[in-house]
């Protein structure tokens, strides 16, 4: 199972997830975010080491001039676009690097196949995360999956919102074809930004 491990702010961090065989390492550019990466890392922190995790930078709502000199300052792997990208737009961005596009999942979420099917054809990866109002990311709440697990999808995913260190026993029993990682925050942390490792390191080994 990939563990996706969001809302970094240092390079310590990043350093001890690259040793822990971490795969992929998010970095939030939403100046809205408490755990906003771009004013507490510099570009040298994510460029100047020889990493095997991929980074990944978050995004919500930017133009592509944007989040392309991001990519390109900062070295990114992957972009995540957590808000209301159109599926042009993530069709431009995945001719330049690899997609994760976010889908929020509610009470009011009737299809998820009907939700992702204007993006099947331009994105790498779907993310699916918690709906709360006015959060975009870091709820610490969960949705139903079993909206997930009704679902064809036919891409691979990451389940996200609201997983804990207490998860591991539901996570290994979910099941769906397309499943293909996990992404972990803030329940993970010892304040906004900065990650329990030992919580981080004990799932890890769980999840095994």
């Amino acid at each position: 199972m990939n563990i996706k491990v969001c809302g970094l702010t240092t390079k310590k961090q990043l350093e001890q997830l690259e040793g822990l065989n971490v795969a992929f390492a998010g970095f939030i550019f939403d100046k809205n975010s408490v755990r906003y990466a771009g004013d507490k890392m510099a570009n040298e922190d994510l460029t100047e080491m020889d990493l095997d995790i991929k980074k990944v930078g978050i995004f919500v709502d930017e133009e592509y001039e944007d989040i392309m000199e991001m990519v390109e300052k900062f070295e990114l792997d992957m972009v995540q676009l957590h808000g209301n990208e159109t599926p042009a737009l993530c069709k431009e961005l995945s001719e330049d690097t690899e997609v994760i596009k976010v889908f929020k999942i509610g009470k009011d979420t009737v299809s998820i196949d009907k939700l992702v099917a204007p993006y099947d054809d331009v994105c790498d990866y779907y993310l699916f995360d918690t709906n709360e109002k006015n959060k975009n990311g870091g709820t610490g709440k969960k949705f139903d999956w079993k909206k997930i697990t009704d679902s064809k999808i036919e891409k691979p995913f990451f389940l996200s919102g609201g997983i804990s260190p207490d998860d591991v026993t539901i996570l290994k029993k979910f099941k769906h074809p397309d499943f293909f990682g996990v992404d972990i925050n803030s329940l993970f942390e010892k304040e906004p930004g900065i990650k329990d490792m030992a919580l981080v390191l004990k799932f890890l080994k769980d999840m095994k």
